[in-house]
């Protein structure tokens, strides 16, 4: 049973950096796609970034793209987030499954059985 655990989140202004860590146990995960998701209050659960396995395929959305950048060492996956905005504000979660994949440029896809992170607060002020 992999377990997820995130860190890193906190409050920082607007145009500020963070840097998030999320960390896998209970299994081997460096041959899985990992992949980061955020929602807002109010709003449906989205995907950011992704990172692949072997390949180290990643792939972001629009709306973070240029500003955040995917990386992992093992069991951990980093985001970092540079030039952060208030519509940034989320609930930061990591995810993998057992077959999941991350296609270069497009995203996360999910496959097997899911596995998420309990998710840390990112709070950007304006």
């Amino acid at each position: 049973q992999v377990q997820l655990v995130e860190s890193g989140g906190g409050l920082v202004q607007a145009g500020g950096s963070l840097r998030l860590s999320c960390t896998a146990s209970g299994g081997t995960t460096g041959h899985l796609a990992m992949g980061w998701f955020r929602q807002a209050p109010g709003k449906e659960r989205e995907g950011v970034s992704c990172i692949g396995n072997v390949v180290q395929a990643v792939a972001h959305s629009d709306s973070v793209r240029g500003r955040f950048t995917i990386s992992r060492d093992g069991n951990t996956v980093y985001l970092q987030m540079n030039n952060l905005k208030p519509e940034d504000t989320a609930v930061y979660y990591c995810a993998t499954s057992s077959r999941a994949i991350c296609i270069r440029n497009i995203g996360y896809r999910r496959g097997g059985d899911d596995y998420w992170g309990r998710g840390t607060q990112v709070t950007v002020s304006a």
